[in-house]
């Protein structure tokens, strides 16, 4: 076993729309093309060993973007579902949803649940695209629905700690995240799965994430084993 292993994989995918006005375009374009290099990233992370990658796809936030820039690119989610759950099927590829993604047109979801259906019982590798999704918002669903299992007397409050406090948030049965990766130039974790990065390694790239490829992805991968995560403790240097 490979000491820190990377074992979940964390991407927040910004500059879709810079990307695109830097071309003449217009932002929704930036967004496909956005989507259509997460294939790519997808299968190096699954080659690489990698077993779990989470994207942070659609916030909370981003419904305050005009409607038709959120129409289209709901659109493209679907777009992009059609076009790999055949590979992640032949992958054994689980895929998952963090977030409350009941929000999203009728057709998405409905894309979206079938993907998921036909890949639940699959663990070579988890994506999870976390979609109408906030860290805020994850962390107050999981204590509300700590507070009715207690009401409930279904559990005991003195019970709840930071090791079981996960399995009410959206990514139960998730690991932390190892290693987040934000493109774009900018320098926060805009709301992302706060309780899940805890301890997780960040990088912060210029790229604009329709020009990621997987040799920068490779650089961040390299930039992580050089690390020394201590989770506190000390150790030889």
């Amino acid at each position: 076993m490979v000491e820190n292993q990377l074992t979940h994989i964390a991407f927040i995918m910004d500059g879709n729309g810079r990307w695109a006005k830097k071309k003449g375009l217009p932002r929704t374009l930036g967004h496909k093309a956005g989507c259509d290099i997460i294939s790519d990233i997808y299968h190096h992370c699954y080659n690489s060993g990698i077993k779990i990658m989470s994207l942070f796809a659609f916030s909370t936030q981003n419904w305050n973007r005009p409607k038709q820039e959120v129409s289209l690119l709901f659109k493209y989610l679907e777009n992009f579902f059609k076009k790999e759950i055949d590979n992640m099927i032949h992958d054994k590829t689980c895929i998952r949803v963090s977030g409350d993604y009941s929000k999203l047109p009728k057709k998405t979801v409905n894309i979206i649940n079938q993907a998921i259906k036909k890949t639940k019982d699959f663990h070579n590798f988890t994506f999870n695209i976390c979609l109408n999704y906030g860290g805020m918002e994850d962390i107050i669903q999981a204590c509300k629905n700590i507070i009715n299992e207690i009401n409930d007397n279904n559990l005991d409050i003195n019970t709840i700690d930071i090791n079981n406090f996960n399995n009410y948030l959206y990514s139960k049965d998730l690991p932390p995240i190892d290693l987040l990766i934000r493109t774009g130039g900018e320098i926060r974790v805009s709301n992302f799965m706060l309780y899940q990065l805890a301890y997780a390694e960040l990088m912060f790239v210029d790229t604009l994430w329709p020009d990621f490829n997987c040799d920068i992805l490779d650089q961040c991968i390299d930039k992580y084993y050089h690390r020394k995560r201590t989770f506190g403790a000390i150790k030889d240097e």
